[in-house]
């Protein structure tokens, strides 16, 4: 159950730092209403997670997640770029959050 929360909250992670891109220094009423709702629900379902899971597998795994999620959207909503170092480097986060939850015994 943990890492169900866990990953949960990697993904509502994703939408909380997408919606910093267009809150615009939360000027923006909905975007920061999303910002604000998205915050709130990664960091409540982390600490729930963390009832169980360690710290640092924890927060490594949550950070990987919303680093992954956003770089991939970047590419496909920004058009940033694809070039081969930056899709070998995101294939290294999720090699490392596999890693990580490999070794956890939860």
């Amino acid at each position: 159950m943990a890492w169900l929360l866990l990953f949960s909250a990697g993904f509502i992670e994703i939408i909380f730092a997408l919606s910093l891109k267009y809150n615009e220094g939360f000027t923006k009423l909905w975007p920061s209403i999303i910002t604000a709702v998205s915050a709130i629900g990664s960091f409540g379902l982390l600490m729930w997670a963390l009832k169980t899971l360690p710290i640092g597998t924890a927060y490594a795994v949550w950070t990987g997640i919303g680093a992954v999620g956003v770089a991939i959207l970047g590419i496909i909503l920004f058009k940033e770029s694809v070039d081969w170092m930056r899709l070998l480097s995101i294939s290294l986060v999720i090699a490392g959050i596999i890693g990580l939850k490999l070794t956890d015994s939860q």
